[in-house]
């Protein structure tokens, strides 16, 4: 039978149980950047984010299979929004001013409760991620884009050019999990918005005074 036949709140349903479905799935990745970055990979569990989204653990199994699957779900929305947020930043930047948007953008996404671009030094977790080909895929895409970005403000004098590619990049990954945030945000007075101007200044332009 064709599907023009069926009544068109058959569709409506369909549309409204994915659309329920989506916003479910959505939440459940909040919780779990939120667990996360209170308990860390090892100690958080998939009760652990049933409760804090109020559902059942079989309907939470009905969108991700495993723990595993549910952080690298994580963390590859986030690395797509990093791409995506990077797609859309002034073409007339500099390559330096870039990179430092995307920063600014990612430090403010950890001061508001999310992840960092390096999620864990924790060998159990890099072994995950290895075997998650999705996650492998967004994360060359973005390094790629970044390299290409570090190599062209070294070009341009904007950063040192004797500095390896590498030693920059892996810089620039790192103050997105600088424990700084946490620090300035729980015992200092600072707002978000001076705390990540600082952060950029260390990031760019260390801790010397500026000319």
């Amino acid at each position: 039978m064709s599907n023009f036949n069926l009544p068109m709140s058959i569709f409506s349903k369909i549309s409204f149980k994915d659309q329920a479905f989506k916003l479910r799935e959505s939440a459940i990745l909040d919780a779990t950047t939120s667990i996360l970055g209170d308990k860390g990979y090892d100690l958080m569990t998939m009760d652990d984010v049933a409760n804090a989204v109020g559902i059942s653990k079989p309907s939470l199994y009905k969108h991700f299979k495993s723990k595993e699957e549910l952080i690298g779900q994580a963390l590859i929305r986030l690395i797509d929004g990093a791409i995506d947020f990077l797609g859309q930043i002034d073409k007339q930047l500099d390559p330096a001013e870039k990179l430092m948007v995307l920063l600014e953008w990612a430090l403010r996404v950890r001061l508001q409760g999310g992840m960092p671009f390096l999620p864990s030094t924790s060998t159990s977790v890099r072994a995950m991620l290895m075997k998650n080909l999705s996650y492998i895929t967004r994360i060359l895409k973005l390094n790629s884009q970044l390299e290409k970005l570090v190599i062209a403000a070294q070009k341009a004098g904007q950063l040192n050019p004797d500095l390896p590619c590498d030693v920059i990049l892996f810089s620039y990954y790192s103050r997105t999990c600088d424990p700084a945030v946490e620090y300035l945000k729980t015992f200092s007075k600072m707002k978000d918005d001076a705390i990540i101007e600082h952060m950029l200044q260390v990031a760019f332009a260390g801790i010397r005074p500026l000319p």
